[in-house]
C-alpha cells in the first residue's frame, strides 16, 4: 500500500515544517530528520535528560502527519508486552456461547486425549485476529496510516528485547506463533531515544542513523522560551536563560532541563518580576532544580546568578 504522506522536501523543509510543529530545530537535528525520512532509517537519539529528545519524536510524528505510536521501554519489558497479547476474557466469554458447539464436538470421544485433540483442531477460531490485542511494535506495523514509532528510554530494556527490536527493524515485520507473519502496512518512522542507562549493541547503532542533542545554546534556548511563552518580557527571559546556563555549568545531581527553564520564566513572569533579584531565585530556585543538594549549591552563587 503506497504511502500518504508528503516527506521533507530538503533540510530547510525539515527545518520549517519542525518548527510549525513546535520545534525549534538546530541545522544537525533538521538534517537527521531529513535524511531519517529519505533514508527510511531509524534515528538513535542520545542526551542527557531533559534536553527535547523524546519532544523531537513527537514534533518530527507532527511534522510528517504520522500517527504516533510510543513505547516506553523499562527493565524486565519483553515482545510479549510490547507486541501482542491474546484477550483471555473475551476468549472465555466466546467458549461459554459456543458450548453446545463445543459438547457436540467432543461427544463420542473414547478418552480426554480425544476430546482435546477434536478440540484443538478448532484452535482457529479461538486463536483469530478477533481475540488479538495489539500492542505499540504491532499497531505501528498494521496502522492503517503511517506512523511515527517511538521507542522511548530503549536503554533501560533488556539486552534479549534489543535483539527482538533489531529484527523486527530489519524485517518491518513481525510474527505471532498462532497466526503467521504480520508485515507492515506502511513501513513506520522510528525514534529510539536513550538516556545512556547501559550502552547499547552495535548492532542496533548501525541499524541507525545517530543524533546527539545536548543542551541548547544560549541563543537557541532564548528563541524556544520566546515562542513557548510571548508574554514573558524579553529581558526576563534573557535573565532566566544566562541563569540556568551558569547553573548547569555547576556540578549537579541533575541540571536544569529545557522544560524546567520554561516553568522557570513562567513562574516568574506571573509573579509579576521584570527582572531577576536575589530574592526570586532564592525563593524560585526550587522549580529549576529538583534535588536539595542541587539547590545548596546554587544558592551559595545567588549573587552571580541574579547579576546575570
Amino acid at each position: 500500500m503506497k504511502e500518504t504522506v508528503q516527506g521533507f522536501g530538503g533540510v530547510e523543509d525539515a527545518s520549517a515544517r519542525l518548527e510549525a510543529a513546535g520545534y525549534l530545530a538546530s541545522r544537525e537535528i533538521a538534517t537527521v530528520a531529513f535524511l531519517a525520512d529519505r533514508m527510511g532509517k531509524p534515528v538513535l537519539v542520545e542526551g542527557p535528560a531533559g534536553v527535547g529528545k523524546t519532544e523531537f519524536a513527537l514534533a518530527l510524528g507532527r511534522a510528517l502527519d504520522r500517527e504516533l505510536v510510543r513505547l516506553q521501554c523499562y527493565e524486565g519489558l519483553d515482545e510479549a508486552k510490547a507486541l501482542y497479547e491474546w484477550e483471555y476474557a473475551k476468549q472465555l466469554l466466546y467458549t461459554q456461547l459456543l458450548k453446545d458447539t463445543i459438547g457436540e464436538l467432543t461427544r463420542g470421544a473414547r478418552s480426554l486425549e480425544d476430546a482435546a485433540e477434536r478440540v484443538s483442531q478448532s484452535d482457529a477460531v479461538f486463536f483469530s485476529e478477533r481475540f488479538l490485542l495489539p500492542r505499540p511494535l504491532l499497531r505501528a506495523l498494521r496502522s492503517e496510516r503511517p506512523a511515527l514509532l517511538l521507542l522511548d528510554e530503549v536503554d533501560k530494556a533488556d539486552p534479549e528485547f534489543e535483539a527482538f527490536l533489531l529484527e523486527m527493524l530489519q524485517d518491518n515485520a513481525v510474527t505471532v506463533p498462532e497466526l503467521g507473519t504480520f508485515r507492515a502496512r506502511h513501513v513506520p518512522r522510528v525514534v529510539l531515544t536513550s538516556n545512556n542507562a547501559r550502552e547499547l549493541s552495535d548492532a542496533l547503532k548501525r541499524r541507525c542513523l545517530h543524533l546527539h542533542i545536548d543542551f541548547p545554546t544560549r541563543e537557541r534556548e532564548l528563541r524556544i522560551v520566546r515562542s513557548r511563552l510571548p508574554d514573558v518580557p524579553e529581558a526576563l527571559a534573557r535573565q532566566v536563560v544566562e541563569a540556568v546556563g551558569r547553573i548547569r555549568e555547576l556540578d549537579l545531581k541533575k541540571a536544569p532541563s529545557i522544560s524546567e527553564t520554561l516553568d522557570w520564566a513562567q513562574a516568574l513572569a506571573l509573579l509579576n518580576a521584570d527582572t531577576l533579584s536575589p530574592e526570586l531565585v532564592g525563593a524560585t530556585l526550587n522549580i529549576v532544580l529538583k534535588h536539595e543538594g542541587d539547590v545548596e549549591k546554587a544558592r551559595s552563587q545567588l549573587a552571580q546568578l541574579a547579576r546575570a
